[in-house]
């Protein structure tokens, strides 16, 4: 098969002391998801800034706001992992990319023009949330056919640590941009960022085939009849079925619904509760975001020391319990406090994301992962729109400090999900599942 052959030529090359960046294909993936990231960041500050500042909205609208970036998983989340698997992977996320610098250049272009509406802004968020929803889809499937699966946590934890390091210079870089050139013009950066990253996807020479062809569950010919419905059925069957994919399902969703329940109303909160100027909410993301860097750090030397399970057994109950620091947020101490519980909850979060992803691309069998991916991502962001329009519902109704006391509170609770599966007694994940007719019946 191509990703074999394509894995074992790369051999020599991921055993030397620079480990995966010897592979050339990898670094230009990885250069272009670190630009990108780079630019999200940017973003992440400067989209809510823009309705907060710009067009004076409040926090149901900021709520609506972030609801709508995550909206699509829930109208696209399942098929995505069909049809990402029918196409090259590649170009679905070179398409992505590409689409989502056309729309996010559209904000400051309106902004000059001083037609900038909050409906523009919603129609942005959705459209690039679609273009999230299949560029994820088929980037889970795509990280798996260029390197091998003894190098996914290395793999994972390269791509998720120097995206956090983006992730600490972007959000301080949206806080300048915000000061100097407004927010709107910041997005901009973000723009130029998924560009580059299409350009460093354009000169990948890789062309594994897709697994979902190349290694059916059945014969091609019948697998080509397969119903859309069908073979989403399968991908959600298996995921639902398995002990170990359906905790961290369980885990995923409640975690996301807590985490946007308190993002979508972060920026208001520390600007107009914690009294911090809006200049400083990207300088206080950029510290939070070193958790993330941290927690990327930490993956391989503690899965090794610990075992996978028990490492991420202790990073939920050692670290997530920090966020409930986030709503003491205010000037002096009050600051620091907020930037140690976030740090927490931004460390345990990267963490969990590289061992559980590098855990499901292993263990997944290649003809069902982009429809797994697909589904599980599709039940973890499906919480995340309900999650922030409840921030931002509970933020009008009992107050902004009230509801981060209570989505924090449910972030901890999410934590100690998993601790009710078969994780709490493992050291180590499993690498393979069961056999595929037991699981699918």
């Amino acid at each position: 098969m191509t990703a074999t052959l394509a894995r074992s030529a790369a051999g020599p090359e991921l055993r030397s002391r620079w480990g995966l960046f010897a592979q050339r294909d990898f670094r230009l993936l990885w250069a272009g998801q670190t630009v990108s990231r780079l630019g999200s960041s940017v973003t992440t500050v400067a989209l809510p800034l823009v309705a907060v500042l710009t067009l004076g909205a409040g926090p149901l609208a900021a709520g609506l706001l972030t609801s709508a970036i995550w909206l699509p998983w829930l109208l696209f989340g399942l098929p995505a992992g069909v049809w990402v698997g029918r196409a090259p992977r590649r170009s679905v996320m070179i398409a992505c990319n590409l689409g989502s610098a056309v729309l996010l250049a559209s904000v400051p272009v309106a902004g000059w023009l001083g037609v900038l509406t909050l409906a523009q802004l919603l129609a942005v968020a959705f459209l690039g949330g679609v273009c999230s929803v299949f560029f994820d889809a088929a980037d889970q499937a795509y990280l798996p056919e260029l390197v091998a699966p003894a190098d996914l946590i290395e793999a994972n934890a390269k791509l998720q640590g120097s995206g956090s390091a983006a992730e600490v210079a972007g959000r301080g870089l949206a806080g300048l941009a915000v000061q100097l050139v407004g927010a709107a013009a910041g997005l901009l950066i973000d723009a130029v960022s998924f560009l580059i990253a299409a350009g460093t996807l354009l000169r990948i020479r890789a062309r594994p085939e897709p697994a979902d062809r190349a290694e059916s569950m059945e014969p091609a010919e019948q697998a080509e009849r397969a119903g859309l419905r069908r073979q989403v059925r399968e991908g959600l069957s298996f995921l639902l079925r398995d002990p170990y994919l359906r905790a961290f399902l369980c885990f995923g969703a409640a975690a996301n619904f807590a985490l946007m329940g308190y993002q979508a109303i972060l920026a208001l909160f520390l600007v107009r509760e914690a009294g911090i100027a809006p200049g400083w909410v990207g300088a206080l993301a950029s510290a939070a975001a070193v958790g993330g860097v941290l927690g990327a750090a930490a993956a391989r030397p503690l899965c090794g020391r610990l075992g996978t399970a028990r490492a991420v057994r202790t990073v939920l109950l050692g670290a997530v319990p920090l966020g409930l620091l986030m709503p003491l947020a205010g000037p002096g101490l009050g600051t620091a406090l907020y930037v140690l519980g976030a740090l927490g909850v931004v460390a345990a979060v990267v963490f969990c994301n590289v061992v559980l992803g590098s855990f499901r691309q292993s263990y997944t069998p290649p003809g069902l992962l982009t429809r797994v991916a697909a589904g599980s991502m599709f039940a973890v962001h499906a919480t995340i729109p309900l999650g922030a329009l409840a921030g931002g519902a509970l933020g009008e109704a009992i107050g902004l400090r009230p509801t981060m006391w209570v989505m924090t509170g449910l972030l901890v609770v999410a934590g100690a999900l998993p601790l009710f599966s078969p994780l709490r007694t493992l050291r180590e994940l499993p690498t393979a599942p069961p056999k595929i007719g037991e699981i699918i019946g």
